[in-house]
């Protein structure tokens, strides 16, 4: 089938923000974003125009000027997992300004440019406003009443085949009440978060590494390392913010020294010191180079190893384990034995005296080195077993644990670790790091939740990758069983992969339902049987968690257009309709309304919240979740303080712990000594070194791993001889719902291409902007060539931006994942290109 796009043809000027980039990172940003903004300000839209201009402020200004009838409020930006704070200027209900709050400790009054204008989000002309039901004859507007009875008798037809598929753009209550919903009351786990798709590894290689998800070290290491290296991620485009906090320290005269680990060059690595240019899948052997570097040089650090580290390995590298076998040191010494300098250079393309060069840094114990990764090493077939093995360099060497000293994985949404990974909207977790499999957390989670014993399902819910096979499976057949979907803040009808097996298939099974929450149409609504109109960022009250474990709230500072209404009211209102229907999972076991505790007001008195015109009022409902929620955070030392900490604090890192004087203290090193109060204490009654308090082996020590190269599941041959990877751009976020509504975004970048590099665009006879005919065994696409752009991939190799809902390069590629995680590989597979029959795009 073909589905087209709804968005409005954008403008085929296409302007470049990054043509140059300077030494000082944070001048540069600035001037882009006020450029843009300045241009916004004075030029005058055609009425076709999307969206209207918003004025920026001077980030340098300490506060936000005052403005005759504009309120000033603060709220996390609504992209990227940074988690900058902005300031919203609003007057007659509307955002009419913003500017970065340099208030804010994560960006210090700094924005990107998509900061600069995520105000300009809320006001497409296309915004969803009436819940829409799909007929014969197409969709009709309906009441909320009879969406929500719509949904309601889905549940009641089959509970057991009813899916919730959201994201890390979750408020954290939004997150927790749909959990609550599903594995609470429809005792089935099928949610899972779009956060399955990019962040999945990371929590792998933490928990298989530390015994619990998330960074021990935080943004500070950026003010302070040495050397910082990027494995596989572009940073200058991606977390623009980051980039610049280190970067900005050259300016200053400090010496910051950048490798860059990837598979084509960028404009991080424009400012890089080393590029280090590898063969797709092969950073596996880089790593064990590395620590082969360290041993051949008995330049590790053997106190640290002594006394804070065991050594693990798969039993079968072709089917790993989250936890692996015990190993010893001599077997570790041995396993990479084989990756000298001249294997890796082998393995990987990179020379051997890199390798050399980087087993010499980090053999330097009076160097502080921080690595930085996010989509290239999570979205990996292996990508459990790499996220392992640069935790296992960094611990090898001892670079782990002082300011400076961390390896920190980015993410790439607002609260994907706030809500994804904290309140465990994953098919087999539950909130603050439990799982569904184990009886006491599920018997915790019971009691907390007031529910009778057994209430809960033992069993997994499906995977993103499984739920969608199985939406897409005829009902009859095995795996068919989820007969209805429910998406909210997430578009998987673009971003899945290998969207002809996994999204397009469920047009064709008239018994199966999806249901999208959403603000905008997009390529998900397109096939959607029932459409609900959403509110968004600061039309809601939310919470978020950052990529540092930072928990950042906000208020409500203008209310949705027409009838749209938030998330988290949607999922308590089905939930009381099946209630009043008389559907046992949502009582508890009192026979009370499942969502009764987050109805209380001050005085106990119940509010019907599950009725729009009562959820903003008497009940602020996030706060009555969050304080429900934290009770969950003590478990695996991920404390939360009262949600009004969080009111007056420009976010919070956990763990939050209450001080002797009442006041509320965040950490921002984690298993540190010197900062976390759950290090233990030693003989001599001081807080130990470092503490991995939630070891895998229950002995305080974390687990470094061996693991081999062992080559990806799709490689390039004679019929596709190409590499293919995916990725973003710096002007537009995701899947372009958001920033291809903003014009002076869309206009930047208005449409996907394809980067090749210049010699095998001219063996091919493709030339800048000739239409490109990209194949894989899974779909086809047709893009513009761009060469010698902002990125240059090497030979053999392909890229392509995924935000253009037009050209739907998730058509193209592959749906394998890594076998832990259960995330996909959007970073390689096979494909081949030619030109396509009309020569110019």
């Amino acid at each position: 089938m073909t589905r087209t796009a709804r968005l409005p043809k954008p403008n085929d000027l296409e302007i470049s923000f990054m043509s140059t980039l300077q030494l000082d990172r944070r001048r540069f940003l600035k001037s882009v974003a006020m450029a843009t903004a300045t241009a916004a300000a004075h030029e005058s839209f055609a009425a076709t125009s999307n969206n209207v201009p918003l004025p920026l402020l001077d980030p340098q200004v300490s506060d936000p000027p005052s403005i005759d009838g504009v309120t000033w409020d603060k709220a996390p930006c609504r992209f990227c997992g940074t988690g900058c704070h902005v300031m919203v200027g609003t007057k007659d209900n509307r955002v009419v300004a913003v500017a970065g709050d340099r208030h804010a400790p994560v960006n210090k009054g700094l924005l990107c440019v998509k900061g600069y204008h995520v105000g300009s989000i809320l006001y497409g002309k296309d915004r969803l406003t009436k819940p829409l039901l799909k007929t014969d004859t197409g969709y009709k507007a309906i009441s909320w009443d009879e969406a929500i009875q719509v949904i309601a008798k889905r549940v009641t037809r089959n509970p057991k085949g009813f899916a919730i598929y959201g994201s890390g753009q979750w408020t954290i209550p939004e997150g927790y009440a749909c959990q609550k919903f599903i594995k609470g009351g429809l005792s089935n786990n099928h949610i899972d978060p779009n956060a399955r798709l990019c962040m999945a590894s990371a929590v792998t290689g933490f928990i298989g590494t530390y015994g619990v998800d998330e960074p021990a070290g935080c943004y500070d290491d950026l003010d302070v390392a040495d050397v910082i290296i990027t494995w596989g991620n572009n940073p200058a485009e991606m977390h623009p913010v980051l980039f610049s906090r280190f970067i900005d320290r050259r300016s200053r005269g400090e010496k910051v020294t950048l490798i860059d680990i990837g598979t084509r060059r960028t404009r991080t690595t424009e400012l890089a010191n080393e590029y280090l240019c590898f063969k797709p899948h092969t950073d596996l052997a880089i790593a064990n180079g590395i620590m082969h570097q360290l041993i051949v040089n008995e330049t590790y650090d053997k106190q640290f190893i002594e006394k804070h580290c065991n050594f693990r390995k798969q039993v079968d590298p072709h089917k790993p384990t989250l936890k692996g076998a015990p190993s010893t040191f001599e077997d570790f010494k041995q396993a990479v034995a084989e990756y000298t300098p001249e294997k890796v250079e082998e393995i990987s393309g990179v020379p051997a005296e890199k390798i050399v060069l980087l087993g010499k840094l980090f053999g330097q114990r009076d160097l502080r080195i921080t690595s930085l990764w996010c989509m290239g090493m999570n979205q990996h077939s292996a990508g459990t077993m790499i996220n392992n093995l640069v935790h296992s360099v960094h611990l090898l060497s001892g670079h782990f644990g002082k300011p400076g000293d961390a390896p920190t994985s980015l993410t790439g949404q607002p609260s994907a670790c706030g809500t994804a990974r904290e309140v465990g909207t994953l098919a087999h977790a539950l909130p603050g790091g439990r799982l569904v499999a184990k009886d006491a957390h599920r018997h915790e989670t019971e009691d907390l939740w007031n529910l009778p014993r057994g209430r809960m399902n033992p069993k997994p819910g499906y995977h993103t990758v499984k739920m969608w096979e199985s939406i897409c499976t005829p009902t009859h057949e095995p795996g068919g069983e989820v007969d209805t979907i429910w998406v909210q803040v997430t578009n998987p009808g673009q971003t899945l992969p290998n969207l002809h097996k996994l999204f397009d298939r469920k047009d064709d099974l008239k018994d199966k339902f999806l249901i999208v929450s959403d603000v905008y149409p997009t390529a998900t609504t397109q096939l959607a049987d029932l459409i609900l109109p959403s509110a968004m960022w600061v039309e809601k009250n939310g919470i978020f968690g950052n990529s540092e474990r930072r928990t950042q709230q906000w208020f409500r500072q203008v209310t949705p257009p027409g009838d749209a209404r938030d998330d988290c009211w949607q999922v308590i209102a089905v939930a009381r309709a099946l209630f009043d229907m008389g559907f046992e999972g949502m009582k508890d076991k009192d026979g009370k309304f499942l969502f009764h505790p987050q109805s209380l007001d001050e005085n106990g008195n119940e509010i019907p919240i599950w009725q729009w015109e009562h959820y903003y009022g008497k009940v602020n409902v996030d706060k009555t979740i969050f304080e429900e929620y934290r009770q969950f955070s003590r478990l695996k030392h991920k404390d939360l303080a009262p949600y009004d900490e969080y009111v007056k604090a420009r976010g919070l890192r956990w763990p939050v712990v209450e001080q002797p004087d009442g006041t509320w203290r965040e950490t921002g090193f984690r298993f540190s000594g010197f900062d976390d109060p759950y290090v233990r204490k030693g003989p001599d009654g001081k807080p130990m070194d470092i503490d991995f308090y939630h070891s895998t082996t229950s002995d305080g020590r974390a687990q470094v791993w061996h693991y081999p190269y062992i080559d990806p599941p799709e490689m390039p041959d004679d019929q596709y001889p190409f590499w293919l990877c995916t990725g973003r751009v710096l002007e537009h976020w995701h899947s372009g719902t958001m920033t291809r509504r903003v014009p002076q975004l869309a206009r930047a970048v208005p449409r996907s291409y394809v980067e090749i590099h210049p010699d095998d665009a001219r063996a091919a006879n493709i030339g800048n902007g000739r239409l490109v005919k990209i194949e894989s065994r899974r779909g086809s696409i047709v893009l513009p060539a761009r060469i010698n752009g902002r990125g240059q991939p090497p030979r053999g190799s392909i890229f392509v931006p995924f935000f253009d809902e037009t050209k739907l390069i998730n058509n193209v590629t592959l749906d394998v994942t890594c076998p832990i995680s259960k995330e996909p590989d959007y970073k390689k597979c096979a494909v081949r290109i030619s030109v396509a029959s009309s020569s110019r795009g």
